[in-house]
């Protein structure tokens, strides 16, 4: 087992070293069963000693019940512990992820953490649970059988030592050779539940283009190199179950001959001989159990390596010791700011952009498709750190800042936006968890989304199932809205968050902002003119860089990308009415 992911086990050391105590206490009951069996067969049934059989048969009784005892308490301890572990796993990873910037999340695909946090850690856990059981079990058993059997007969012994090393030999090639095939099939997995989550979420795009056959043969088709890999993997496991078989069958069949033989010649008693072959049993089946967990522990090592992966990622952006919590105002300042999603070196998506917008001011963003409207404002509260240059909130470095301090005043509503399983309370308190029923209905009427919450009939306690699909792509914009003014941030970013709204009300939304917020610095990606026409000042983005900076009048004498994007929706929407 890896160490590092082994410190996970914390609070459960107790039962994990308790596991492999009363699993050997189990194994000592069982080795001294067949002694016993013996001594019946020799001396009391052998003497016609019926009162013999009875009290021996009496300590027999018992020894399986206290084994029974102990059995029991090892299977419970060792389920708490691996349980326990996995638990511990889960939730470190869970809590790493919380740390990961997005560019620490981009280098993990979404169906590739979630395999890592249920698939990958079934597997860990169930080969903790075998190794502080099974792997502790069997070499004891194995020591003490073949005591017992050199302590009888010496021959049979020898014959079992020199046997387990060559067939324990053969079954750990077939668990290596199966290794590789294993490692394979926790790859594939991430494409299937890709291609699964793919399907669920695009459920209605599915249908709606009736591409049901198209998503079954994709489905197929991944399922199928699932299926052969498995396939490849169990067909060269399955190889241990008739060596297994031919290797007792021939043990039995030795032990057989040459305890018959000294059966007749009196060295040996026909109790001795039963109690070997059982003890021989219990060997061979010993080694059978470590191949069996060393095929488990293999399988887990491709997905304890996956595991580590997520635990070692390193976060982009740790706090100092030093760092800020106060954000004194909303200014933000761009200072020769370069950007690449890839790193130094990287194609930038922003080039030396130069901008200073004053706390309070409303801000509109437009530009077309890839012209890195979003990238820049995502520079803001800090979703991904500039790549040269720097970005100022308060006149402070943001880098300068405690992340959680600068979030809290820099409330984000993203292109993508998302709710969460549970009442619109609940949702919506997602910005002040402390906040009253009365401040959630106050800024859910600023996003002018009180109106559609009254009209159900759960009004605000009505749940939200998951990802929001039960209310409009309007409405989801405006809820979001809502809990991103519950914040009271100094800074208020739109990332095209007023898309699915008609203009009326995106016109509402605006001057709730201007009336209501005005000492919040509003930033408002759109697309529509008639969303930002009445900014402060609007930003014209192009290629990763500011095409021009003005108020709409100014901008349309002086920037054409500006004035042909105005004249197409202002004079286009004119002369279609």
């Amino acid at each position: 087992m890896n160490r590092k992911l082994l410190r996970s086990v914390r609070e459960y050391k107790r039962e994990t070293i308790l596991t492999p105590v009363f699993v050997a206490l189990e194994v000592f009951m069982e080795v001294l069963i067949p002694l016993l069996m013996a001594k019946i067969i020799d001396v009391g049934i052998m003497n016609g000693d019926i009162g013999y059989i009875i009290r021996i048969g009496i300590v027999l009784v018992a020894l399986a019940m206290v084994s029974l005892f102990f059995g029991a308490k090892a299977g419970q301890l060792g389920a708490i512990a691996a349980a326990g572990y996995a638990k511990n796993l889960r939730h470190d990873i869970f809590y790493k992820i919380q740390d990961f910037s997005f560019g620490n999340i981009d280098h993990f695909s979404t169906p590739s953490l979630v395999t890592r946090l249920t698939t990958d850690i079934t597997n860990v856990q169930m080969a903790y649970m075998f190794t502080i059981r099974l792997l502790a079990r069997a070499p004891i058993m194995i020591v003490l059988s073949w005591i017992m059997t050199l302590t009888i007969n010496v021959p049979i012994a020898i014959m079992l030592l020199i046997m387990v090393p060559i067939l324990g030999g053969v079954l750990i090639y077939i668990a290596k050779k199966a290794h590789p095939h294993f490692i394979q099939v926790f790859d594939e997995y991430d494409v299937l539940n890709n291609t699964v989550q793919e399907n669920v979420n695009a459920a209605r795009v599915v249908k709606a283009y009736v591409r049901e056959d198209h998503e079954n043969e994709k489905f197929g088709k991944i399922s199928s190199i699932v299926f052969k890999l498995f396939t490849k993997a169990e067909k060269i496991v399955a190889w241990n179950s008739p060596i297994m078989q031919f290797t007792i069958y021939g043990v039995v069949i030795f032990m057989v001959l040459i305890g018959g033989e000294g059966i007749i010649q009196g060295t040996m008693q026909t109790g001795e001989l039963t109690s070997i072959i059982v003890y021989a049993l219990q060997i061979l089946m010993s080694l059978m159990m470590v191949t069996f967990v060393f095929v488990m522990i293999m399988i887990a090592e491709a997905s304890t390596d996956r595991i580590q992966e997520v635990l070692e990622e390193v976060p982009e952006m740790i706090d100092d010791d030093n760092a800020l919590t106060e954000v004194a105002n909303g200014d933000i300042d761009f200072e020769h700011v370069d950007f690449s999603y890839s790193g130094e070196g990287g194609n930038l998506s922003l080039k030396d952009v130069n901008l200073h917008i004053k706390s309070g001011q409303i801000v509109g963003v437009i530009g077309g498709t890839g012209s890195a409207k979003s990238t820049l404002v995502q520079l803001i509260p800090r979703l991904y750190d500039v790549t040269g240059g720097c970005v100022k909130v308060g006149g402070i470095d943001v880098r300068k800042y405690n992340l959680k301090a600068l979030r809290d005043q820099v409330s984000m509503v993203l292109q993508k936006n998302v709710l969460f399983t549970g009442s619109i309370y609940e949702n919506i308190r997602w910005g002040d968890e402390n906040a009253s029923d009365a401040e959630v209905q106050r800024v859910c009427k600023l996003a002018q989304a009180d109106g559609f919450i009254q009209e159900f009939p759960g009004k605000y306690d009505t749940m939200i199932v998951e990802g929001g699909n039960n209310v409009s792509g309007g409405q989801k914009q405006r809820l979001c809205i809502a809990r991103a003014l519950l914040k009271k941030p100094k800074i208020l970013i739109l990332d095209d968050s007023t898309s699915a709204v008609d203009t009326k009300t995106d016109a509402l939304i605006r001057q709730a902002f201007r009336e209501e917020i005005p000492d919040t610095t509003k930033i408002i990606i759109a697309q529509r003119v008639s969303s930002v026409e009445d900014a402060d000042v609007i930003i014209v983005m192009d290629n990763g860089e500011i095409n021009g900076i003005g108020t709409s009048e100014e901008l349309l004498k002086t920037n054409e990308i500006y004035r042909e994007v105005y004249e197409s929706q202002v004079k286009g929407g004119a002369d279609n009415e």
